[in-house]
């Protein structure tokens, strides 16, 4: 079974991010942060290392982990057979929208009907009820579109009514798994910063396979 983070683990990140954040006393640190955007989608190509490394784990209770990154590899393909492929990622930080339903706002808004579209997210949480039910109804209408999610956690799997979306994304089409070892270590070399002339290897953490085993069951149990 995936283990319970560490007390001490989940308090020390002030932020959702696992970064400190500066004395609120300070008045110039307060301005920026009262002044910060009501709603906004982060966008970009690869994500900070400390933003992968906390938000990534698949920990089995997310404390600390209130929002949603989503790493996407887009590939569209024509008659021809030529493919144009574009990849990033979103984070939902003070948005309107959750990342999953940013993604069919700002990145991919419409579909080319004479194109052929394959889209891969890699998400550090499942989807909720309400994304679930966006992605069915975009799927529902654009039959030229297949996604693939892959996911480091699941999101209050427990839960009947998400249990129920899960349920109708595998109906409609949408093929959702667990992200394995491997996939954690694609994102790391494709979706991370890294240093200028410098690629780190992945180092996986203590207990990535056995909560990767723990999920798994989870949501296999969860689809049959």
């Amino acid at each position: 079974m995936a283990q319970k983070e560490e007390a001490a683990a989940a308090a020390a990140p002030a932020s959702q991010n696992g970064e400190d954040l500066d004395d609120l006393e300070n008045p110039e640190k307060l301005k920026e942060l009262i002044e910060l955007p009501p709603f906004e989608i982060v966008t970009g190509e690869r994500l900070p290392v400390n933003f992968f490394k906390f938000q990534f784990r698949n920990v089995e209770y997310s404390s600390g982990r209130n929002k949603t990154f989503l790493c996407y590899v887009v590939e569209a393909q024509g008659k021809g057979g030529q493919v144009q492929a574009s990849r990033g990622y979103l984070e939902d930080e003070h948005a309107a929208a959750h990342a999953e339903e940013a993604f069919f706002n700002t990145i991919l808004p419409t579909f080319d009907p004479a194109l052929r579209y394959n889209v891969t997210w890699y998400v550090s949480s499942s989807p909720c009820a309400a994304c679930a039910d966006r992605i069915i109804k975009t799927l529902g209408k654009t039959k030229n579109l297949r996604l693939l999610i892959l996911v480091g956690r699941l999101f209050m799997w427990e839960e009947p009514e998400i249990q129920t979306a899960l349920k109708k994304l595998k109906e409609a089409g949408c093929k959702l798994r667990i992200m394995k070892p491997q996939d954690f270590e694609y994102i790391w070399q494709n979706f991370v910063e890294q240093e200028e002339g410098q690629s780190k290897a992945f180092e996986p953490w203590e207990d990535i396979q056995e909560n990767f085993l723990y999920y798994e069951e989870k949501l296999a149990d969860i689809l049959k």
